[in-house]
């Protein structure tokens, strides 16, 4: 079978797409969660590549998990409740996990509906633009289940408490301007400028040195759960290491000097 995620190049910038149109590009093979921890770790070792987009071929960003395997209890919704729970924590649990991981900083580019753990993946992500097309619904409720992916933790600090509680608990789905207002998504865009915009952005991105943009990405992610003292040792020491880079260098010597850097990711 093809690749879940195909891949393609621009200078620094990988874009990577779930490629299941037929299905929405929904989260429900084993081998798809393999793909997304695979890739995370390839990226992890690749200081070439400075942002990363994420996007869906077809309709969809992401339809979440495949119902019809929840009705038949089949593919990762099979076995007894021990190894259903085993399905979780092996399976579609390792992807918020190799993500959360992963320096690089993540733009998801929504093009389309992103419901129930394609939501959560949205979330797992550090930007979101969205097309106008596109929907969002944290949508586990409906069907008699829980976030199992992470939700319950990604969805409350992107948009706050009350707001992630209200889609949680009633399932309701929202459109894009809801999401702009909500603090979903950073910017909607027309369907058709969706994929350039992202673009834009990444490589606004992509200008800034490589070691100060994963060191940047990884204080965020640190901060969400660090006290203040402790994450300023981490700052500080993070810091000395910026100090003593080429690039850091280089970018004073720019702005001195009034003229665009150079950088070499040194």
């Amino acid at each position: 079978m093809n690749p879940f995620l195909v891949t393609e190049r621009d200078g620094a910038i990988l874009t990577i797409r779930m490629n299941r149109p037929d299905s929405r590009n929904a989260l429900s093979e084993p081998a798809q969660m393999a793909e997304f921890v695979a890739l995370s770790q390839q990226l992890r070792n690749d200081l070439s590549v400075k942002v990363v987009i994420l996007t869906g071929n077809g309709s969809a960003f992401c339809a979440g998990g495949n119902v019809k395997d929840m009705r038949d209890q089949g593919g990762i919704f099979a076995g007894s409740p021990y190894e259903l729970r085993n399905s979780y924590r092996n399976g579609i649990q390792s992807i918020p996990l190799a993500l959360y991981e992963l320096d690089v900083p993540i733009i998801a580019a929504i093009n389309g509906a992103a419901i129930g753990a394609g939501l959560d993946l949205a979330c797992m992500c550090d930007i979101r633009i969205a097309s106008e097309k596109a929907l969002f619904a944290e949508s586990f409720v409906r069907l008699g289940i829980v976030p199992g992916d992470g939700g319950a933790w990604l969805l409350p600090r992107v948009i706050g408490m009350p707001r992630a509680s209200l889609m949680a608990f009633t399932g309701d789905t929202i459109d894009a301007a809801k999401a702009l207002a909500w603090g979903l998504v950073a910017d909607v865009v027309a369907p058709e400028m969706l994929e350039q915009e992202a673009m834009v952005l990444a490589r606004r991105i992509a200008a800034n040195p490589s070691h100060a943009l994963r060191l940047t990405k990884r204080l965020l992610r640190e901060g969400q759960h660090m006290r203040l003292d402790s994450l300023l040792e981490m700052s500080a020491s993070y810091q000395a290491l910026a100090h003593y880079t080429d690039d850091h260098k280089e970018a004073v010597n720019a702005f001195l000097e009034k003229r665009a850097p150079d950088f070499t990711d040194q």
